[in-house]
Order: C-alpha cells, then sequence, then structure tokens
C-alpha cells in the first residue's frame, strides 16, 4: 500500500437497530481519506437501504452471494483479498456465533471465512444476550481467532433496558479502525504495565454502600492499547461490567483497601497508570446486618480515610516505576488541580479530566496531560483515542 493508494475498508452491516450508526461510520471512514465497500445482510436492508449506503460509499453496495455477475469472477474472495480491514457494525449475536462456528451460509459469513484480512468487530445486541453464556463462548473463540473487538458500551436500549450491549459510537469504532491499520510495533515489548480501572466499593453495610461513578472504560481502553504496544498489562480492576482486553491479566477487588494491596502485591513494574476511581472514604465500622430506616430522619457514619494509592507508588523507596502517571477528575479549575495533585502524589504526569459534561458512561472524554513541561492544550477525543495518545507519550518516555 502506497500513500498514493487509500487504505481500503469492507464493511458488513448486520442486522440490528444499531444499523443506522453504519452511515456515520461510512461518512468518518470517507472523511478520514479511506475508501469503503459495504456489505448488508437481508436484516441490515431493513434498517438501512442500499440507496443510502451507497451515496455516502460513493461504490457499489452488496447483498447478495449469488450476484451473476460478481460470482462469475469469484466475487466474494475479490471482495474479501481487496481490504485492508474487514469490520462489522453492528456485529450482531447471530453473526458472531456463525463466525465462531465457521458457518458461511450468506454473502456476508462467507466473505468473513475468505478473507485473510484483519477482522474487527462492533457487537450489537441486547444485554441479556451479551452476557449468555454461549455469546460469550463466542466472544473468547473469536478473540483466540484474533478477531478484534471495539465495545460495546453500557447504556439504553431500543428495547427499553439498560446494560452492556450497545454498539460503540462511530467515533469510536473510527479510532479503532485507525489503531487496527496502524503498523504493528510494539513499544513497549518486554515492560510492565500496572493498571487501576473503574470505581471502589466501600461497604456500609451487607447492602448499602459509598462508590464513585466510573465505567472503566478508559482504563479498559489503555490497558488494551498497553497490550497491543506489547506490554505484558495487569489490570486492577474494581467493580465494572467490562470485558478483559485481549492479552491483558485482571485482577478483580472491590475496596480502596483491596484495590491498594493488589496494586503493591504486583510490583515492580515499568509503569504505573492510576485511572481507577478510587474512594478517598470509607466507613470506620460496618455495619453487620442491614441498617433499617427506623423512625429517625438522620443517620451519621463515621468515615476514615483510606490509603492513597497514587503516592505510595509514587513515593515509593525501592519498587517505584520509572512511569507513574495519575489521574485526576474534576469539574472546575482542571489544570490548577491537575498540577497540585502532580506536585503532591510523586507522580511523572496526570491526566486531568474535565468531567463536568457527560464523560463517565460516554465513549468520548475531554483530557489535558500535566507533566514537568506543563500542561497540554485540552481537546475533546474518544477514549481509544485518549488511551493511544497516552501510550505514545509512554513509550517516548521509556526510550
Amino acid at each position: 500500500m502506497t500513500s498514493a493508494t487509500p487504505p481500503r475498508i469492507l464493511l458488513i452491516v448486520g442486522g440490528g437497530i444499531a444499523a443506522y450508526k453504519s452511515l456515520e461510520l461510512i461518512r468518518l471512514i470517507k472523511k478520514g481519506g479511506m475508501d469503503v465497500r459495504v456489505v448488508l445482510t437481508e436484516a441490515a436492508q431493513s434498517f438501512v437501504t442500499p440507496l443510502s449506503a451507497g451515496a455516502l460509499s460513493g461504490d457499489k453496495v452488496y447483498t447478495d452471494l449469488f450476484d451473476l455477475t460478481d460470482e462469475a469472477e469469484m466475487g466474494h474472495i475479490t471482495l474479501s483479498r481487496q481490504a485492508e480491514l474487514v469490520v462489522v457494525a453492528p456485529a450482531t449475536a447471530n453473526l458472531m456465533s456463525k463466525l465462531a462456528a465457521g458457518q458461511s451460509d450468506d454473502l456476508a459469513t462467507t466473505l468473513l471465512l475468505a478473507t485473510d484480512k484483519p477482522v474487527l468487530m462492533a457487537p450489537a445486541m441486547n444485554v441479556r444476550m451479551w452476557h449468555h453464556p454461549a455469546t460469550q463462548r463466542n466472544l473468547k473463540t473469536l478473540q483466540g481467532d484474533k478477531v478484534l473487538f471495539v465495545g460495546p458500551g453500557e447504556g439504553d436500549m431500543a428495547c427499553g433496558e439498560f446494560g452492556l450491549g450497545r454498539m460503540s459510537e462511530p467515533d469510536a469504532i473510527f479510532a479503532a479502525i485507525q489503531t487496527a491499520l496502524k503498523p504493528k510495533t510494539q513499544p513497549l515489548k518486554g515492560r510492565h504495565v500496572l493498571i487501576t480501572a473503574g470505581p471502589t466499593f466501600e461497604p456500609l453495610d451487607p447492602v448499602r454502600g459509598i462508590t464513585n461513578r466510573s465505567s472503566g472504560k478508559q482504563g479498559y481502553a489503555i490497558a488494551a492499547a498497553a497490550a497491543q504496544a506489547g506490554a505484558q498489562v495487569t489490570l486492577v480492576s474494581g467493580p465494572v461490567s467490562l470485558t478483559t482486553p485481549d492479552g491483558v491479566t485482571r485482577i478483580d477487588v472491590e475496596t480502596a483497601q483491596q484495590m491498594f494491596e493488589a496494586v503493591h502485591a504486583h510490583l515492580p513494574a515499568d509503569v504505573f497508570i492510576g485511572v481507577a476511581a478510587v474512594g478517598d472514604w470509607r466507613a470506620k465500622t460496618i455495619a453487620r446486618d442491614k441498617q433499617k430506616k427506623g423512625e429517625g430522619d438522620e443517620l451519621s457514619v463515621t468515615l476514615v480515610k483510606n490509603p492513597d494509592i497514587l503516592a505510595s507508588v509514587g513515593k515509593h523507596e525501592t519498587l517505584r516505576p520509572r512511569l507513574v502517571i495519575g489521574f485526576a477528575a474534576e469539574t472546575r479549575n482542571v489544570e490548577v488541580y491537575g498540577q497540585t495533585k502532580l506536585r503532591t502524589k510523586g507522580a511523572d504526569a496526570i491526566m486531568a479530566n474535565d468531567v463536568s459534561k457527560d464523560v463517565f458512561d460516554a465513549d468520548t472524554t475531554n483530557m489535558i496531560l500535566i507533566d514537568a513541561s506543563g500542561p497540554t492544550s485540552g481537546r475533546h477525543m474518544t477514549k481509544t483515542e485518549a488511551a493511544a495518545d497516552l501510550i505514545h507519550y509512554i513509550a517516548a518516555k521509556l526510550t
């Protein structure tokens, strides 16, 4: 592929309500200077027409395996081999199942079996379908076959339910396409990267507790990017509903104390990235039984400080990683508070995050990197893009 030849994407659109997002994805691919050919499954045509997809792609849209003109020249083989990347969005439970089982009974599945190029899937389905053991088995099979995944995300669904299974937004899928097309250099090969992600949960009694708003998406995106860069990645995760990135060792914890102990148990590391939204406080005493409302209108709880994980790593006398990076979620004075955290925690850099806008459950973020050189200019980006930028920064610092 030369600079004069734009990358070609083969986009397979599955039959789900999220198929309407494929039109925006086509637009982003074209805007990004790439060519795109579109395949619509029979079910997808209930949501997206060949006319609309063709108008945006500027190319013929393919729907039928037994198109005599194309198949006289083995068109399904040509389509599957001419692209640099095959993208399935939405990737329904049915499409995932068929590819995992090696079935090929229509154009889309035949292309997926015939291709010798990387495949990137963006799953989209009902939350119960996503968590079904069969779907999770298929996911593991496909990951073992080196199929790439972006998402799914968590949120409201067309069926009225809420949970994991929403297709990632088009900009996040496009960022994953860009990552998949980059040369597979591994600047972090041989490095151990230790990451925390998600919230912590501090129990008050067997039912109630104190937690922070965090989906874990940013930490998991960074873990995935670090693994793709060749690092040995240990991910210490609070309670989230996310799939462990390929090549990542995940340690599940609940409380801040458990996260503190897990982090120190997995030192030494070359890099520590504290992304988790760790609770600053915990209840001094945890009630043995569920606390009833009783007669009063108030409940007093004595809180004590949790251990400071970032500072404990940043100021470790013997096992301090070569690079320590913390995150600061702020609603105001983002740069000022980020610089204060940089000074007081013993960190080499702080990713200051403006969370005054919709960030926690979104696929996008507002990030400023602050180190000894000062703050970078903040910008709105996908969490996948933020992860890629951070890994690039880390690789440069370690060379």
